[in-house]
């Protein structure tokens, strides 16, 4: 009897342990699209873009969960990363602070040109969803790019600064 309630019980026990190491990125190609612990852009999938000469690293946020997640939770963003939303047609989002530990520019891109920056854009921990700021896009926009407050600044990006990806969506 002991004998036959071991097996399963093994087996069960050695499942968990291999999907608890995969998903701490331990073994196997397995990848979490967040981890709250990492510092820079998501170690999945990053890509560079440039605004005029200046290379940023980014995680691209494409589905509405990951846009929906975004950056609220990470605790800071490497130098010249970011997080680069990709947006449906005919996009006219609105954009807020809700759970990000970190002060943000957002760059609004359409049709290649920077269109809008809403730069040195405050946290707002612990503020109730109804008394966050909103940030609107300026129209209809491509591409939402968040970096560190005062990058733009710091890089001389402004409206009319040429936007590029070099890579497929």
């Amino acid at each position: 009897m002991v004998k036959q309630l071991f097996l399963p019980l093994a087996a069960v026990a050695a499942f968990i342990v291999l999907v608890g190491l995969m998903v701490q990125g331990k073994i196997g190609n397995f990848k979490p699209i967040y981890n709250p612990e990492q510092n820079s852009a998501s170690q999945t999938d990053s890509k560079i873009v440039k605004i005029d000469k200046v290379e940023i690293e980014v995680e691209v946020a494409k589905t509405d969960e990951e846009r929906k997640l975004g950056l609220s939770g990470r605790k800071s963003l490497e130098n010249n990363a970011g997080m680069l939303f990709v947006l449906p047609s005919n996009s006219k989002p609105t954009f807020w602070m809700k759970d990000t530990l970190i002060p943000l520019d957002i760059i609004w891109i359409k049709d290649a040109k920077i269109v809008k920056i809403d730069e040195n854009v405050p946290t707002q921990i612990g503020a109730n969803s109804s008394d966050l700021k909103l940030y609107p896009a300026p129209g209809v926009v491509d591409f939402v790019l968040e970096v560190n407050a005062g990058f733009s600044e710091e890089n001389s990006i402004d409206t009319n600064s040429i936007f590029q990806m070099q890579f497929d969506l």
